[in-house]
């Protein structure tokens, strides 16, 4: 059985005045295997975000059903352990961010569950290490840079020991080193285990999942392997897959299956 089970998804919301009603999201089935690393992937209202919110019962579904790791959404006496599982890091960390010394704020989520005093000064301590933040454990959130509080933010969750997390467009609000930072949690919490969903608007992260689903208007347009949907037309290219473009149109013999920057330069260095 696969962690995570979606059946006929739909949700529908009421817009504006109360006298429209909107779907956001219509006829979604997925299943997402336990330990994989998916990207959802597609423009402003394709209806990314709303499913996003879906997987741990933020939304829930107006017809259909979510089934996570065996346990329906929809079943008021699961949402606990549901919200347990599967925790979830936003665009803004700010959002996220509850009290004023960051070790306290990483503390929050075990503390509100129950576990122990030892217990959560244990998971406290490895969450900090883990985003390679520990040295900063006294410090008040709001000392920190963004992709920091964003690291903080993750620490909160991983805390909790959820075995999913989503990401929800978890870079769009950093610079460049920032964005670099995170992603690379992102990768090192997949190979530790978790299963991961990452959210975003940039291939170059998107790339690096086992696969990607693009949303157009509340429906899934493509689903595969990120390699298949950007040969497939569907997503825009990589820097790296543009740039080989423009040096093939020169006349130079560049593999049409280069993505990443680190394959370009991989070939650019063999021609020498």
């Amino acid at each position: 059985m696969s962690l995570i089970e979606i059946h006929n998804l739909k949700f529908t919301y009421i817009e504006g005045d109360g006298a429209q009603q909107k779907t956001a999201l219509d006829g979604i089935n997925l299943e997402i295997e336990r330990g994989s690393f998916v990207a959802i992937m597609g423009r402003n209202g394709s209806g990314k975000s709303t499913l996003a919110k879906h997987f741990n019962a933020l939304l829930l579904p107006t017809e259909g059903d979510i089934i996570i790791d065996g346990k329906n959404t929809k079943d008021e006496n699961s949402l606990w352990d549901i919200r347990s599982n599967c925790g979830m890091v936003f665009q803004n960390p700010d959002n996220q961010l509850v009290s004023s010394v960051v070790e306290d704020d990483v503390a929050f989520g075990p503390e509100n569950i129950g576990v122990n005093p030892t217990e959560i000064r244990v998971r406290v301590d490895k969450a900090l290490n883990d985003v390679g933040m520990y040295e900063h454990r006294k410090k008040g959130p709001h000392l920190l840079s963004g992709g920091q509080k964003q690291r903080i933010a993750i620490a909160g969750v991983l805390a909790m020991q959820p075995q999913i997390i989503v990401f929800d467009e978890p870079t769009a609000m950093l610079d460049p080193k920032g964005r670099k930072e995170i992603l690379s949690i992102i990768k090192e919490l997949h190979d530790s285990g978790k299963t991961i969903i990452l959210i975003t608007h940039f291939i170059e992260e998107a790339i690096e999942a086992d696969r990607i689903i693009v949303m157009e208007k509340g429906k899934v347009k493509q689903d595969g392997a990120p390699r298949e949907i950007i040969l497939g037309g569907e997503v825009d290219l990589t820097f790296a897959a543009q740039l080989a473009q423009k040096l093939r149109d020169k006349g130079m013999s560049i593999p049409q299956d280069i993505f990443t920057e680190e394959e370009l330069e991989k070939h650019l260095c063999s021609l020498k």
